[in-house]
């Protein structure tokens, strides 16, 4: 019974799915994102009186020629210490990589505590909340290691960072296959066993964020992710497709709203 829906995405990333729900189905899907590419911009860092710890760190690992991977497994999804401890201590550790992680510190800290010892030359992990776009958008980070909720997702492509997928729960497993099989933005990392659900192995964590760091895969994937970034910077500019649809949807809106009063009247 809606007369739409909104759609936090852009027209040029999904334009298929768009068009075919909307032919066949319905009520009309409105794509009129990445809605957090239309939040205020924060203030020029220059501008900040204490610089946030994790940028200091990102702007000295840019400034030496350190690539820098991303991690943070969102809000809401509590993932068990056991693989916490798989993607740390075998997985990342061993690959060598430079790593700032946003973890969710509450009742894992006797777990970690050595973690952030021994990687401390390479590695940044962060207790508090973050700017996870604005992290995204440094020049540094070359990889994102999530959950592959869809607003890490977009937060992830309206930078143009890639993606090292890692599903956990609820629809995340089809944004995983989305971003790696369908518009080739990331890589997925695969639980033992074959299947899409379970535990992820610290080999396969390991062989995955080197593969997507330095390997021709993650060249190619750090080229698409920066092509669909920019096709969102022009969805969400005045005259871009988002803009329009948001006309649109307007438009729409104000129509219903006219011929609702007519026929109450």
């Amino acid at each position: 019974m809606s007369h739409g829906i909104i759609v936090d995405s852009f027209y040029e990333m999904e334009s298929c799915y768009a068009d075919f729900w909307n032919k066949k189905f319905g009520p009309k899907a409105f794509c009129i994102g990445p809605l957090c590419m239309a939040a205020a911009a924060p203030p020029p860092r220059e501008d900040v009186e204490t610089p946030c710890r994790y940028m200091q760190w990102l702007d000295e690992k840019w400034d030496k020629g350190e690539d820098v991977l991303y991690v943070a497994f969102g809000s809401q999804a509590e993932v068990v210490v056991e693989q916490l401890l798989e993607i740390a201590n075998a997985g990342l550790e061993e690959s060598h990589v430079s790593v700032l992680w946003a973890l969710k510190w509450k009742g894992i800290e006797e777990n970690f505590e050595d973690f952030e010892e021994r990687v401390k030359n390479i590695g940044l992990v962060v207790k508090e909340w973050v700017d996870q776009p604005e992290i995204l958008r440094h020049d540094g980070v070359k990889g994102f290691l999530c959950h592959c909720g869809w607003n890490s997702v977009m937060e992830s492509i309206s930078a143009g960072a890639p993606l090292r997928a890692l599903p956990l729960l609820a629809e995340q497993h089809v944004n995983a296959r989305f971003v790696a099989e369908e518009i080739g933005v990331g890589l997925r990392m695969m639980p033992r066993g074959g299947t899409v659900r379970g535990f992820v192995e610290a080999e396969e964590v390991e062989r995955k964020v080197r593969e997507l760091m330095e390997g021709e895969k993650g060249a190619e994937v750090r080229q698409r992710a920066a092509e669909y970034g920019g096709a969102a910077c022009e969805a969400m500019k005045e005259g871009g497709s988002s803009w329009r649809t948001l006309d649109l949807l307007i438009h729409d809106v104000c129509e219903k709203v006219v011929d609702h009063a007519k026929h109450c009247s």
